[in-house]
């Protein structure tokens, strides 16, 4: 989304129109996902992607042939189907499903919009982003029950609203080789990522340049560290496995979307058995992803980040 808008606030800045089409709603397997994004400006530039293929290709052009127009536009949606045997509105690709996309003009009078939007996922400040026949809205400081809904109404008006600034964040426990790794994935996968050691000698702050929040703490405190929610992922990746132990103990209560520990069958077998032996139960730990990551046969601490990323991805999208 930071991308998206940084685009339109250049163009926008310059004098050149822009479109911004956003996926509103999908069914079936469609690629474009609700919420995916593309900005086309008036100079034939445009950035994002709404699902790709044909499909893609077709509406920026679209777009780019609406901005030469020289009359005010206005918003209106757009129906791909994606089924290869469908007659209207016919999207050219074949992976069945099928997808609506607002197109949004903007101009010179929506720079201010899309400045409070850029704030907002910059600051990770909360607010709502609106779509409608009217045009682009943003409320600050507001949120959304769900993440984004549509309500497409039969006729002209229709209505599709964004939760923007609560990203999904990542809790990294360990701030070593794997650690490292897993903050340079995650920086390129709109998380916000938290850091955590307890290694004075370990010059995370310098080192690593990918996470946004790093601290030095001590791992007997971490359960205040750590928020619930269902946008909330856990890593344990410490350098020994008494502090995974440590870790974990304070976090199994915690209500979070993932939580995984590194380290091998019998590291697990052997923590496990520690804390089930001062009341922890064989429900509260099946809930925990370990040994963690997703099995690649992984040996050096990138392949060990890869694999774990994977499983969590797997994990967010499963739940969307």
């Amino acid at each position: 989304m930071k991308q998206t808008f940084s685009f339109i606030q250049t163009h926008l800045s310059q004098g050149r129109r822009t479109i911004l089409m956003t996926v509103i709603d999908r069914e079936g397997s469609s690629p474009g996902k609700q919420g995916f994004k593309m900005a086309v400006a008036s100079d034939g530039s445009f950035t994002g992607s709404i699902g790709g293929g044909v499909m893609e290709h077709r509406l920026v052009e679209q777009a780019k042939r609406l901005l030469k127009q020289q009359h005010a536009l206005r918003p209106f949606l757009v129906f791909q189907n994606h089924d290869p045997q469908a007659g209207a509105n016919r999207s050219g690709m074949i992976c069945s499903g099928g997808q609506t996309i607002a197109f949004t003009p903007l101009d010179e009078s929506d720079i201010l919009t899309v400045e409070m939007i850029l704030e907002a996922v910059e600051q990770h400040q909360k607010g709502v982003l609106r779509l409608s026949e009217k045009g682009l809205f943003f409320v600050a400081g507001a949120d959304l029950q769900a993440v984004s809904q549509s309500n497409v109404v039969a006729g002209k008006e229709w209505e599709y609203t964004e939760q923007v600034g609560m990203p999904d964040s990542l809790y990294i426990f360990g701030a070593g080789h794997v650690g490292l790794a897993l903050c340079k994935i995650f920086s390129n996968l709109d998380f916000k990522i938290h850091l955590f050691d307890n290694r004075h000698e370990l010059n995370i702050f310098e080192t690593n340049q990918f996470a946004h929040v790093k601290e030095i703490v001590d791992f007997n405190q971490v359960e205040k560290l750590v928020p619930e929610g269902s946008n909330i992922y856990v890593v344990i990746v410490t350098f020994a496995h008494k502090s995974d132990e440590q870790i974990l103990r304070q976090l199994l209560n915690k209500n979070v979307q993932y939580l995984g520990m590194m380290g091998s069958a019998t590291k697990v077998e052997t923590i496990f058995g520690n804390l089930k032996r001062t009341g922890f139960t064989e429900y509260q730990l099946k809930k925990v992803y370990a040994p963690i990551g997703i099995p690649v046969n992984s040996e050096t601490s990138a392949e060990i980040a890869v694999s774990i990323a994977a499983q969590i991805i797997a994990v967010k999208n499963e739940v969307k």
